[in-house]
């Protein structure tokens, strides 16, 4: 099956699409982390649909078989039964009735018992090892990026149910048992908040459904006890009675009414002590509480909240700072772009930011795409204490690293960005090309090493990264968009162009300024390339300035 490359992928689709299909017990349970291999789950579920409609249609033909049979049968019995002296007494009728019994019943018999599409089961197993299959980390992973995108994207439970994402149709309904699972795989991270969410979502769809996916007893089950941990005794004291209304002997539903009636009487007792003194009786809040336990993909923090803001696009830069930016065609001193000078827009002055537009064609990226796919690997960080490279939760993507000697193309790449930097390519890191996954993003971190890294890029013996070349390789239809957040700045991906920064101040100090993040990608494909640029060898092409670069705080 061929599929188009590019399409637009909904993140409701794709995680149902990983629920839909069975998990086996190797696999590497990454495919969650980048669309690339997210579209082959599709020439998968082809496949695998094609076996099923061959397999229907023998056990079709096999029961048309027998139907033919019954009809012929009835029809001889029926006549026969009319007049059932006048009826035997005709030899050849004496003949057929004996043959119907003997060799027709054989036939009909060994039809009964054949196994008809045997064969196609088989080919489910000797798929395995031919086609990918998601794992159950892939769907959980699945499922986490969506409650990322509704958390971040501030996405209604009902509406992103019906596959709406904000404001925009993208898919079909989910059923009520699509909306229990995700309600379970937030149960299995502890993550009761959500669990409510989709739980309660499932129950409302159960009552409209005809062929019911889900069952209103499992549904209560977890959402009682997930609102238990959220703090609601009473409520979930009732639900587990409404559960045991529909299952009188559920054994954990008997053992934690019991539980729920206990814990209410000691709240109560503690209502009546802290009543004791005349005053009036004041209720605990538990909200900080309830908030913190729930939800854990959201921290009460600055960085935080205006993160989610940019990628809302909810904020910007103030307009004093804007009405000072400019675009602009630039050489940067090269000879070579006199005769093609590059596009530049200025995003931020100070750390100074600029997006080159049209600096890689359409024929350039996929070029790269196709020598990046087969080398797909999950994106790792960099411990700062070990220096090791592991893989990270708030970091989901698959990225691959193409050498400059493998195809003039990607050398003619670092050229460019030679050229757009004034910097040289002679200690820079391979180019990275990262494609992005399900509510794929890369929560605010720094691109260079700070002082407590000690043992970051040591392997490379070229200093710090002095420099970000981050070159868009796709249109993203919503989300994706690169945040600085402590500038208030949103950078949004535009295929073709290219963002560019510094790192560190001309001193080598850091420039704390620099901090970003990927946002989630709500709807669409992400994909990214990245030179980044060290220092040794700038020396003379961005020298030291002669006053203090940076906060004195820093040294």
């Amino acid at each position: 099956m061929q599929l188009q490359r590019g399409r637009m992928f909904s993140p409701v689709l794709l995680a149902t699409l990983v629920a839909l299909l069975p998990h086996p017990p190797s696999v590497d349970g990454e495919l969650f982390t980048a669309l690339a291999d997210m579209e082959e789950l599709l020439e998968t579920e082809a496949v695998l649909i094609t076996n099923l409609d061959n397999y229907v249609q023998v056990q079709e033909d096999k029961l048309l078989q027998l139907r033919q049979k019954v009809y012929e049968y009835r029809r001889e019995h029926t006549e026969a039964a009319r007049d059932v002296s006048a009826y035997l007494s005709n030899p050849v009728n004496a003949f057929l009735l004996t043959k119907r019994l003997t060799t027709d019943w054989r036939y009909v018999e060994n039809l009964m018992t054949y196994e008809v599409g045997k064969e196609f089961l088989e080919n489910v197993t000797s798929f395995r090892s031919v086609l990918k299959f998601p794992s159950d980390e892939d769907l959980n992973g699945a499922a986490v990026a969506l409650m990322r995108l509704q958390d971040t994207y501030n996405l209604d439970t009902a509406s992103l149910a019906r596959g709406m994402l904000n404001g925009v149709q993208y898919s079909t309904e989910l059923s009520a048992g699509d909306c229990f699972e995700l309600g379970r795989q937030s149960y299995l991270n502890g993550d009761y908040y959500h669990t409510v969410l989709w739980m309660r979502e499932a129950m409302d769809r159960l009552t409209s459904e005809v062929n019911r996916t889900a069952t209103k007893e499992d549904v209560l089950e977890y959402l009682a006890f997930s609102t238990f941990k959220q703090g609601n005794i009473q409520t979930a004291l009732s639900m587990t009675e409404e559960l045991l209304e529909l299952v009188p002997d559920h054994e954990r539903a008997v053992s934690n009414k019991a539980y729920y009636e206990k814990e209410l009487q000691k709240e109560a007792q503690q209502k009546i002590l802290r009543g004791d003194d005349g005053s009036e009786e004041v209720p605990i809040d538990t909200t900080t509480k309830i908030q913190k336990e729930a939800k854990p993909h959201i921290y009460d923090s600055n960085e935080r909240k205006l993160y989610e803001q940019l990628c809302r696009g909810e904020q910007q830069p103030p307009i004093a700072l804007r009405s000072k930016l400019v675009c602009r065609y630039t050489t940067n001193r090269s000879p070579f772009l006199l005769i093609g000078p590059l596009k530049l827009e200025e995003a931020y002055l100070r750390p100074y930011i600029v997006i080159y537009h049209d600096v890689m064609s359409d024929r350039e990226i996929e070029r790269i795409k196709q020598y990046a796919r087969p080398r797909f690997r999950r994106a790792t960080v960099q411990n700062y204490k070990t220096g090791e490279l592991e893989f990270a939760n708030y970091r989901i993507s698959k990225s691959a690293w193409l050498k400059d000697a493998e195809d003039d193309m990607i050398r003619t790449i670092s050229r460019r960005v030679e050229d757009m930097t004034g910097l040289t390519m002679e200690t820079a890191e391979e180019l990275q090309v990262v494609n992005y996954g399900i509510g794929g993003h890369y929560e605010p971190h720094f691109d260079f090493a700070r002082r407590e890294e000690r043992n970051a890029f040591r392997s490379l013996g070229t200093g710090n990264r002095i420099a970000t070349v981050l070159f868009y390789m796709s249109d993203v239809t919503q989300g994706g968009a690169t945040v600085f957040p402590s500038l208030h700045l949103a950078l949004w991906p535009r295929k073709g162009t290219a963002a560019f920064w510094h790192n560190l101040h001309p001193s080598g100090h850091g420039d704390y300024a620099t901090r970003h993040a990927a946002c989630p990608v709500l709807t669409g494909t992400k994909w990214v390339s990245n030179k980044w640029i060290h220092e040794r060898g700038q020396e003379f092409r961005r020298p030291c300035e002669l006053q203090i670069d940076h906060p004195v705080e820093e040294f």
